[in-house]
């Protein structure tokens, strides 16, 4: 049964660290949620460990310094993990042998950034790519947008390589917007080969467990898809935050129905614990 709480600080003596999911729960893109950096300042002075695990496209150093703009300390998170960066070290490592990537990003020159530091080719001629990079989708992209390209890397047998397997993000005043993996699970469902790094996936949890050295562990996220039902696979504790991507659902009824409810539709286990907002 999944425990409303009051505060982040109610539990956080049970764990030797807490990992944040980053959109819907530390910011909404744009701004800090209310309280957010508070509540972590006063939980780092407690000597609580703080870690941030987020499906974004961009390699790690990138998203931390959007989160250190958005005014959280620079020294706040002992480590910032993405699924860009899984994805990065995998080909940095020589375990994917890709050399040409075609790019779908949010924004120009996202992909440029991403691949410094690698042997690899960007490319927008997809005859010429050995896979296609889906890293993010401009805001208010539809699916319909991208129907031709997910076709032609159909028909020439290309795999998808999604760095961001969230299908929905949060935006300021309640906006939510299509996010990649809603296009790479639409690829897959055409019988497109999909490979996803990120939550709910294991190996990104495993990561981040190792670089902490320990798995007495609070995952802390807005989807039940991804952030609970990973960090559930892993056997942490999970925490769910109500005022993310699914802020629109908890606007009357009952919290813990609502979560039974979105729980049984995302077909995802249910959280150890809820929180409205991080406090």
């Amino acid at each position: 049964m999944t425990q409303a709480i009051q505060s982040l600080h109610d539990i956080a003596d049970q764990f030797d660290a807490i990992v944040l999911d980053q959109w819907g729960v530390l910011h909404d893109g744009s701004a800090p949620y209310p309280l957010a950096i508070e509540t972590l300042r006063a939980l780092k002075t407690k000597g609580v460990r703080l870690a941030v695990l987020s499906n974004s496209g961009k390699r790690s150093a990138p998203n931390a310094n959007r989160i250190t703009a958005m005014g959280f300390d620079a020294d706040l998170f002992e480590t910032v993990m993405t699924s860009g960066e899984a994805l990065w070290r995998d080909i940095a490592a020589q375990r994917l042998a890709y050399t040409s990537l075609y790019p779908i990003t949010r924004a120009h020159g996202d992909a440029q950034g991403w691949a410094k530091g690698l042997d690899i080719t960007l490319t927008d001629d997809l005859a010429q790519a050995d896979a296609v990079l889906l890293m993010g989708l401009p805001d208010g992209a539809g699916a319909d947008d991208f129907a031709q390209i997910l076709s032609d890397a159909k028909t020439r047998g290309l795999p998808m390589l999604c760095t961001n397997p969230d299908r929905a993000s949060p935006r300021a005043d309640g906006v939510v917007v299509l996010s990649p993996g809603a296009l790479a699970h639409d690829y897959q469902d055409r019988g497109g080969d999909t490979r996803f790094y990120g939550k709910p996936h294991q190996p990104v949890f495993t990561a981040i467990a190792e670089t902490l050295q320990t798995d007495r562990l609070l995952m802390v996220g807005d989807s039940l898809e991804h952030d609970i039902a990973g960090g559930h696979g892993a056997g942490w504790s999970t925490l769910f935050i109500q005022g993310g991507l699914h802020a629109s659902a908890f606007r009357s009824g009952d919290v813990i129905q609502t979560i039974h409810d979105l729980a049984r539709k995302d077909t995802a286990p249910l959280p150890t614990y809820t929180l409205t907002r991080l406090s």
